[in-house]
């Protein structure tokens, strides 16, 4: 069916995404640049075009812990948030996933102070990757609205329950405006289906007890299954992102993207926006006779490892690309991910760290030619002597 499509930015993609779900519950603090999406949904709140209880409140963690009570009490909750306003959400973030709230929460991925930036890259969310949350990273304005709604469905799974975190970059997606192609209202209401929550804090019928004291006894039993439950979600994600795409005609990828690894003997694994500048870099590398590729990561919790591997695991060189570091680590987090999930592996291409764009530095092609170039010089010499190199750093 022909559908409408329209000029948005990412972030009033990302809004009108919410409007379309018509959650129970959104309680948000505003903070740059996330903005966008708190006041554009608002404007729909206050003209009555949603039916959603909206909470202004006076901190993200606050927002963050008005969404566990709602969601507790068996509301559909979302939020949004960037940078600090996750990291101030740090400590709920843990009990939202422990005690299996299903969140979606937009996080419009911002560098973290100090000092202070309100630029983009993955500090954020990357600073929060331990906490239980299911992490989608998106590649461009279009993925962010589609993400939005595959995520609602994702996290009210019976088989998942657990909170999402959707990712887009600040301002190369949050506030670039593009051609969204946008669902029917009533494709979405019937694609995210009525919320039935199996249990409710207000049920007088059928009383549960969240967020109990665990002693000795069975806190590590009870960490063990949030374990094997974000662990078992990766088939429940893949299943949805296929129904999603063959529902509408879209193409968004469950686990990753990979571009020209057919015949890869050189690859850069990165996430998100600036894996198009990637892409174009392997084009001219091709002409070249290089034969380049590169994989675009958008699971990364559940950690696909067995995905990754098959995709990398011909290849002579692999060029890890983030727009995070870990400071005091070895080397940054994707890369430190992939290297404990490939240790027994026998067969691995030599892989070498790139640290590229904090702070929202521009990330161009000729940075991504000279990675390449790097990771071919690195396999020709057979050695790696600097893991982590800093990419685009002045002086």
């Amino acid at each position: 069916m022909a559908r409408k499509s329209v000029g948005l930015t990412g972030d009033y993609a990302v809004a009108e995404a919410m409007r379309q779900i018509d959650p129970d519950v959104v309680a948000v603090y505003p903070i740059t640049p996330q903005t966008l999406i708190v006041e554009k949904f608002g404007e729909f709140v206050a003209d009555g075009i949603v039916h959603t209880e909206f909470v202004p409140v006076e901190s993200e963690h606050s927002a963050l812990s008005a969404c566990c009570g709602a969601s507790a009490a068996g509301a559909r909750t979302m939020t949004c948030t960037s940078s600090q306003g996750l990291a101030l959400m740090h400590e709920i973030l843990y009990i939202a996933a422990g005690n299996r709230h299903p969140i979606v929460m937009v996080d419009v991925n911002r560098a973290l102070s100090a000092p202070i930036n309100i630029h983009g890259d993955h500090s954020d969310t990357m600073g929060s990757r331990d906490a239980g949350w299911i992490h989608l990273y998106c590649f461009n304005g279009q993925e962010a609205y589609d993400s939005t709604i595959i995520a609602t469905r994702i996290a009210e799974n019976p088989n998942v329950y657990l909170p999402v975190i959707v990712g887009l970059d600040a301002f190369n997606i949050s506030h670039n405006t593009e051609r969204i192609e946008l669902l029917d209202d009533q494709e979405v209401k019937d694609f995210v289906g009525e919320f039935n929550p199996p249990y409710s804090l207000l049920d007088l019928k059928y009383p549960v007890s969240v967020g109990a004291y665990f002693l000795p006894d069975y806190y590590m039993e009870a960490r063990r299954k949030l374990q094997e439950v974000i662990q078992n979600s990766k088939k429940v994600i893949v299943e949805i992102h296929e129904e999603y795409n063959k529902k509408f005609g879209r193409n968004v990828p469950a686990i990753m993207e990979t571009y020209k690894m057919e015949d890869a003997e050189y690859a850069i694994l990165a996430m998100s926006s600036i894996t198009g500048v990637a892409m174009l870099a392997a084009d001219e590398l091709r002409s070249k006779g290089i034969k380049a590729g590169v994989i675009r990561l958008r699971l990364f919790r559940p950690f696909p490892a067995d995905e990754l591997y098959e995709a990398i695991s011909n290849l002579k060189g692999l060029a890890v690309v983030e727009r995070a570091d870990a400071y005091g680590a070895a080397c940054a987090p994707i890369f430190s991910e992939l290297s404990g999930a490939c240790a027994n592996k026998k067969k691995m291409p030599l892989m070498a760290n790139y640290v590229i764009g904090l702070g929202g530095r521009d990330v161009k092609i000729k940075d991504m030619k000279s990675i390449f170039e790097d990771i071919v010089a690195k396999v020709n010499k057979g050695e790696v002597k600097d893991l982590r190199q800093y990419i685009g750093v002045k002086g």
